[in-house]
């Protein structure tokens, strides 16, 4: 059976018709960088997001190093994140000569633990940065009120959970700011790099704007330092159509956890994902926890299954941090899950043939995984 663990060619296959129309209106009009398109999606993205203002960036890497930017976050500041996520988060932070401070996570939803936050805090702490993991949102209520306590921002890193809530309220309108990838896999995706800044406040959003057009509001006047960061006009076009379509593409993964929560139900070695009380989860990714993970992993690759480790190694025990700006409290949560979770293919594509062969496989490794002694009980 082919499997794959990101579908991006059958759902181009389905959206055909509206995508290579919107890219033919861009060639013809010759307008590459800004211009209407962006304009537009930008403004369908705040409206989606429901904050007033967000802008495109190359990058999600970049949308985050804007960000910190913006906020003046540089040499001498530091900001906390959670250790088990993406570099991304950290590495813009140590781009901008930030000390970047890690917290552990929540056993359940992996996300920054809240509880841990107040003994980060130190008065060069300019801000919290809590990654929406898999496509669930942080548990936003404490963190925002240690934020208010000791008046430092909080930036959202909602590169995998766009379309998220928490509350009721989208991921992505609930901090300072928030930054979004829109890298091909993810639940809203480009046809190449792309990423996103949004906030609720207008002066932010006019300085990060800024920043991302060399530091200038106009060509040649230069008021700050900056990047060169934009997104073009293809991917916008893009990303414009794939916006009308996030909300199915949710119930379509949100669908295919459901059948996978079914269908593993019983299989006592797995730990499949907790959706919190407090939002809709996305599932950028159908994360478990498995038992003897790793060679679980190797048994579904030989299937043809493909599957990932996110993340193997978290930030703290990373190379690039180990002589750089970096602390960090007890890190056990981090630990254990760098060492049990297993992410399984999840796509919009998904459908339940697929799945039950994926959960089949994985039954069948653990009846082989099974000791002697019980596998002969059990028969007895």
């Amino acid at each position: 059976m082919n499997v794959q663990m990101v579908d991006l060619k059958h759902q181009f296959e389905r959206l055909s018709d509206e995508i290579a129309p919107a890219i033919f209106d861009v060639l013809r009009s010759a307008h590459f960088i800004r211009g209407p398109v962006v304009d537009r999606f930008n403004d369908a993205l705040a409206h989606y997001l429901g904050v007033p203002f967000a802008h495109g960036v190359g990058n999600g890497t970049d949308a985050l190093q804007i960000a910190y930017m913006a906020l003046g976050i540089g040499p001498g500041d530091e900001i906390i994140t959670p250790s088990f996520t993406f570099i991304a988060t950290a590495e813009a932070a140590a781009l901008v000569g930030a000390t970047v401070v890690f917290a552990d996570i929540d056993p359940d939803t992996y996300n920054v633990d809240p509880n841990q936050l107040e003994q980060l805090i130190t008065p060069a702490t300019k801000a919290i940065v809590p990654v929406h993991l898999y496509g669930q949102a942080a548990d936003m209520d404490p963190i925002l009120e240690v934020a208010a306590k000791n008046d430092i921002a909080v930036i959202e890193d909602n590169a995998q959970a766009i379309g998220a809530t928490y509350k009721s309220r989208r991921t992505g309108s609930l901090g300072t700011a928030a930054t979004l990838s829109f890298f091909p896999s993810k639940n809203l995706g480009a046809f190449g790099d792309g990423g996103a800044v949004a906030t609720r406040d207008r002066a932010l959003h006019e300085r990060m704007k800024m920043i991302t057009n060399h530091g200038g509001r106009h060509k040649y006047y230069n008021e700050v330092v900056g990047v060169n960061s934009r997104l073009d006009a293809i991917q916008a076009a893009i990303l414009e159509v794939k916006l009308r379509h996030l909300e199915s593409f949710t119930a379509a993964r949100r669908a295919a956890a459901a059948r996978y929560d079914a269908l593993l139900e019983g299989v006592d070695a797995i730990t499949v994902p907790v959706e919190a009380y407090y939002g809709r989860h996305v599932y950028h990714q159908y994360t478990v926890r498995a038992r003897d993970r790793d060679a679980l992993a190797e048994h579904l690759r030989a299937a043809g299954i493909p599957c990932g480790i996110y993340y193997p190694v978290p930030l703290h025990r990373q190379p690039v941090f180990a002589q750089g700006k970096m602390r960090s409290g007890p890190m056990d949560e981090s630990e254990r899950a760098a060492r049990e979770v297993l992410s399984l293919p999840m796509h919009t594509e998904l459908n339940r043939a697929q799945q039950t062969y994926i959960v089949d496989t994985i039954r069948a490794f653990y009846r082989w995984k099974q000791p002697e002694s019980s596998a002969a009980g059990a028969d007895g």
